[in-house]
């Protein structure tokens, strides 16, 4: 029953991860804010810093299933 949630967990995670990250490359690429009222640069770490940690969570979930 766990490698049901995990696989459930490890799928969501590393979609909206990648999601995220796409989304936030064609923000950049297109020079257009990743967030509106927030420093460029910082928006645009973060976004990249939390995308790449979903997304690895998301693997490591489903390579324990």
């Amino acid at each position: 029953m766990e490698s049901v949630t995990a696989g459930l967990a490890g799928t969501a995670f590393a979609l909206f991860g990648a999601a995220l990250l796409v989304w936030t490359g064609a923000r950049t690429i297109r020079r257009a804010p990743v967030a509106l009222g927030v420093s460029p640069v910082a928006s645009t770490a973060l976004a990249t810093l939390f995308g790449a940690l979903l997304l690895t969570l998301g693997v490591w979930f489903l390579t324990h299933v």
